[in-house]
């Protein structure tokens, strides 16, 4: 990753050149009124705000932290409306591609495709329906309360512009500006492709996604290629010890109060007697007392995700028998990379693509190359703890009978998508739940009456500002009602 600094030190270089060159006229116009820019410069703030971690919200509500506090709305399954903040960011990328047509560079169009796919995949999950094919045109055509599209409808856009990307771009020309793969093209060809596969697994439920056969496309795009093939190829924001660049949960301070380690997530940890438990949490209060090792499994322990908090406060933590996250992810400046789509993410949908039959592929071989991954990652980037994650640990971990594939397709789904799980702390924000929702797969526990919610509530401005076509996509979908446990198009 560049360093921002030197991005903007850039900036102010070219605009002073810039100036330097202007005639007389030119200084009458207004510079708070600046109608052309070049690409390059909203390309780095679009990547810089979309990598970031997405926080603890997606952990509670995936079973891997508790609060013993407060009652925490995710962790209970008590939440309500959603955000339409991403539109923000989907205006930037507009502005992207079309200064990008301005200077007839397509690689930015085909970026900029990427990351229209990127936040309406992220929308239509959050909600359902929403606005795509009228959205972000209050400049051009005046539209300022655009109609909902069909979550059907939004996946097939969604697909066929990620098409569109990988067409468009062109791997020789550098791309400027660009803080995830510092200009290479061919990379971002990589994750145009390989994240078109998350999106399509997405869809494991459904044949067809308007006139796309969900599964033949899949394997399209996979024999089509090129896709992420190692660490060096993940799409990831790499933080640097600088003001604005480190990493996003740097100095929170509440991860050093009332959270804590769910027994959901530790006892998975704990049960495949997995190493990666020493990066991700801390000892018990008690065990660390009693001088246990770190690599002891017994001196680790999370508390139930539906359980009443003060109950946890009373018992677990009023005997120092819970785990805190473990202090390098709020106490290091740069901790590790925040991965949008891993390596190892791709090579656990190609395992989930494979044992589904939707390629001709080695499912195992996948499974195996998704965890030395993702342990060779935290060896990487928790040199504290590399110690644990030794080549032999990795081959010790897979020569456990408890990780090969065989049985049923649901004993196999059911290890993959377990394996995955234990890959997403603090990686890929809500995938890990979404995953959940598709398959039930690794099971959550959830307080009586309180199923899992598949949907977000609708923001209330959309209330105020759009009323009719927001209640006609309601009534559509929902039946008229705005409510969390409704199930949307991808999960019937």
């Amino acid at each position: 990753m560049k360093n921002i600094y030197s991005i903007i030190s850039l900036i102010i270089l070219t605009a002073t050149f810039t100036f330097s060159c202007q005639n007389l006229d030119e200084l009458n116009e207004n510079p708070n009124n600046v109608s052309e820019t070049h690409p390059q410069l909203l390309l780095t703030e679009i990547a810089t705000n979309t990598f970031q971690v997405e926080g603890t919200s997606p952990l509670y509500a995936s079973r891997m932290l508790i609060q013993t506090g407060e009652e925490n709305d995710y962790q209970y399954y008590k939440w309500g409306s959603g955000s339409f903040e991403a539109y923000n960011d989907l205006r930037q990328v507009t502005k992207m591609i079309e200064e990008g047509e301005r200077i007839g560079n397509n690689n930015y169009i085909a970026i900029g495709k990427f990351f229209r796919a990127y936040h309406f995949y992220q929308l239509t999950l959050k909600f359902g329906d929403i606005p795509y094919s009228e959205a972000l045109q209050g400049e051009t055509n005046q539209t300022f309360q655009p109609r909902y599209d069909s979550q059907e409808e939004v996946f097939e856009g969604i697909i066929t512009e990620l098409d569109e990307a990988a067409v468009l771009i062109d791997p020789a020309i550098f791309v400027e500006g660009d803080i995830i793969f510092n200009g290479d093209a061919s990379q971002w060809l990589k994750l145009i492709n390989s994240y078109q596969l998350k999106v399509l697994m997405s869809l494991s439920k459904k044949t067809n996604v308007g006139a796309i056969n969900v599964s033949n496309k899949f394997n399209e795009v996979f024999n089509r290629g090129p896709l992420l093939n190692s660490l060096e190829d993940n799409a990831q924001l790499v933080f640097v010890d600088q003001q604005g660049s480190r990493y996003t949960e740097f100095n929170s301070s509440s991860y050093g109060s009332s959270m804590f380690m769910s027994s959901t997530f530790i006892d998975l940890l704990k049960d495949f007697k997995d190493p990666r438990l020493f990066v991700v949490a801390e000892q018990t209060p008690k065990a660390a007392s009693a001088g246990l090792p770190i690599s002891d499994f017994n001196a680790y322990h999370g508390g139930s995700p539906t359980e009443n908090y003060s109950v946890i406060n009373e018992t677990l933590v009023a005997d120092g028998n819970i785990s805190k996250v473990n202090s390098r992810y709020y106490t290091n400046p740069v901790t590790e990379p925040h991965n949008l789509l891993s390596y190892w993410e791709l090579e656990f949908i190609l395992a989930e693509a494979a044992v589904r039959g939707w390629i001709n592929s080695d499912a195992g071989e996948h499974l195996k190359n998704a965890i030395e991954a993702n342990f060779n990652f935290y060896r990487n980037h928790s040199w504290e703890m590399s110690e644990y994650l030794a080549d032999n640990s990795v081959e010790d971990y897979l020569d456990q009978s408890e990780i090969e594939l065989n049985g049923d397709i649901d004993s196999q789904l059911k290890l993959i998508l377990t394996q995955k799980y234990l890959t997403s702390f603090l990686q890929g924000g809500w995938s890990a739940y979404y995953d959940y929702l598709r398959t039930t797969q690794p099971g959550f526990e959830y307080p009586t009456g309180q199923t899992p919610p598949k949907r977000f509530v609708y923001p209330n401005q959309e209330y105020n500002n759009n009323t009719t076509n927001l209640e006609a996509a309601i009534n559509t979908q929902y039946g008229g009602n705005d409510e969390i446990r409704q199930t949307p198009w991808w999960l019937k």
